[in-house]
């Protein structure tokens, strides 16, 4: 059976949301019966973004075969429940690099290498590359950046070609656009779209579908004109205004008919027959979204970080608190502390009115004596803490300076020259030079010690978790700590690492080396972040610091109020 495929590009201006359109679509299709996955092109040149600052480029996200993406992967996993791998995420950098390797290696035959055809091919193998599997009834590909950008104009050349190649029956491109209201002539204005759809028909491309982001309604006027001006079919323009919650995205979605549109458009009934449901299961995602928008109460947790300016460096963790908190009927407050500006001086004002400290990952010695005094407020003031990766290691490090008399205590990503280096570098780590995809990255196992906190949380023995991270708990100094009360109740069988450390006397002090963020999906939060929800839910209880959540500060403009 051919597997269809749908481009979703985007036009007039970035941040127009096509990961969460994606995402909305593959939710829908996939509540139909059919198979879904979702892939992103970037156009820009590094191999993956994990070379790249938070603040160039968000949140790096991590798949189990240890690739470093996008962080709309993220969205498409938490949307869909669906693993992704290295195949969903590609760069213009790794295409140049695959074509490059080739031409050293002789695979062409002393050929004259072009953009055409040896880039634009290798763009088509990789577009097609997940759909190849036999896995997939349908392949969503979000080509990154705005159409008329100079370095996507390889991706659009890729695009035209497989839309000959795999007939037009099989392939379907969105076209996500910008219709802004201008409050000076109280109008909205469908140019900016034309002018959009101008620039995709200068490549050979016609969109089939206009998802229009807009702040107001649009009338039968507007659409009637941009179906008219950007030929396609009145029914075909899809009006997405702004929602409270990207979560709401898929009802209005549905609402508008976007996912019957495709199906229609594709022909999937007859191609894949009684696997296409005529119905939408949403049931479950209505439930949610129901939570979500009507908590019992608020609680304030802390989140300690080094990039907490850039309101996508944490992104799956800000999720993950987000469903978490919507399964137990709270809305979690984070409030956002930039690490850099804590000291031992100051630490309770940034931290006396929270119900919960978490301390983020990260690379770097900037601001890391300000997470090591977070940790040792929660420490010492019983608060629920959650460190992750290097969260955790700043844990390890407080707890041996000032519970072990490990003075100066330090990892030696920091200091070179500590004392007691009680985070060091892994031996195979030692050698490596090149920086880009060299850390121990992706799923590992993690064997649970029974009776700890850990065993109560995940309920199993044996669980596997992703990572990032070059620097590991130094097992040469680890007898010391857990002398001093720290319990290792997480380890990975194969290289002995610890994975997780806890204090039994503490309410709820857990940190770990890997990243549970990445593997919370809607209706599923983490189990980590569950309990810890949990947790500070019940700190605040005690302390009155449960409160009524905050009036919301924005009405949706349009809700599918039949289904909330």
């Amino acid at each position: 059976m051919q597997t269809k495929y749908i481009f979703v590009t985007g036009g007039v201006t970035s941040s127009l949301g096509k990961g969460i359109i994606c995402a909305s679509l593959g939710r829908l299709l996939e509540a139909r019966g059919l198979r879904v996955t979702i892939q992103k092109f970037d156009p820009y040149i590094n191999v993956d973004p994990g070379t790249m600052n938070p603040y160039e480029h968000g949140e790096v996200f991590v798949t189990d075969d240890g690739a470093e993406t996008d962080l709309d992967l993220g969205h498409y996993e938490r949307f869909l429940g669906v693993p992704t791998s290295k195949a969903n995420n590609i760069t213009t950098g790794r295409i140049y690099l695959e074509v490059i390797t080739k031409e050293r290696a002789g695979v062409y035959l002393g050929k004259t290498v072009q953009v055409v055809p040896h880039i634009i091919d290798e763009i088509k193998f990789w577009m097609q590359k997940v759909g190849g599997t036999g896995d997939y009834d349908v392949v969503i590909t979000e080509i990154g950046g705005t159409v008329g950008d100079i370095e996507g104009q390889p991706y659009l050349e890729a695009m035209r070609q497989l839309r000959y190649d795999l007939g037009r029956k099989n392939t379907l491109n969105i076209h996500l656009t910008l219709v802004p209201y201008l409050a000076a002539a109280g109008e909205i204005k469908t140019k900016p779209t034309q002018h959009s759809v101008k620039i995709l028909l200068s490549f050979g491309l016609q969109p089939d579908i206009l998802v229009c982001r807009t702040e107001r309604p649009m009338n039968k006027e507007h659409r009637s004109k941009l179906a008219r001006f950007c030929n396609v079919d009145a029914d075909a323009v899809v009006e997405s205004q702004d929602a409270e919650s990207i979560y709401e995205v898929p009802l209005l979605m549905q609402e508008e008919g976007l996912d019957a549109l495709v199906v229609k458009r594709l022909d999937m009934v007859n191609d894949f027959g009684s696997k296409v449901s005529k119905s939408v299961g949403m049931e479950g995602w209505v439930a949610f979204v129901k939570s979500l928008k009507a908590p019992a109460a608020s609680i304030r947790i802390a989140l300690v970080g080094k990039y907490v300016e850039h309101q996508d460096a944490y992104k799956s963790i800000c999720e993950s608190f987000i469903m978490a908190g919507a399964k137990k009927g709270v809305l979690v407050d984070l409030k956002m502390v930039l690490s850099d500006d804590v000291t031992s001086d100051n630490v309770a004002s940034y931290l006396e009115d929270v119900s919960g400290i978490l301390v983020a990952p990260g690379f770097g010695d900037r601001g890391i004596e300000g997470k090591i005094e977070s940790v040792r407020y929660a420490r010492e003031k019983d608060i629920p803490f959650l460190g992750i990766c290097l969260g955790m290691q700043c844990a390890v490090i407080e707890y041996a300076r000032n519970k072990c008399s490990m003075d100066g205590a330090n990892s030696t990503e920091f200091d070179l020259d500590t004392p007691y280096p009680v985070i060091d570098l892994m031996n195979d780590q030692r050698s490596i030079e090149r920086k880009g995809g060299t850390m121990r990255l992706g799923a590992y196992d993690c064997e649970i010690v029974p009776g700890t906190k850990a065993a109560a949380i995940y309920d199993t023995g044996l669980v596997s978790e992703r990572h990032r991270h070059r620097f590991e708990l130094n097992n040469d100094l680890k007898d010391n700590l857990s002398s001093n009360g720290m319990i290792f109740s997480g380890r990975n069988p194969d290289k002995d690492l610890i994975e997780i450390i806890e204090l039994p006397e503490h309410r709820w002090f857990v940190g770990v080396q890997f990243h549970p963020e990445y593997k919370t999906t809607v209706g599923n939060a983490h189990p980590l972040f569950d309990a810890f929800v949990d947790a500070s839910t019940e700190l605040a209880r005690e302390t009155g610091a449960l409160t009524e959540p905050r009036p919301k500060t924005r009405q949706n403009i349009k809700l599918a109020t039949a289904k909330l």
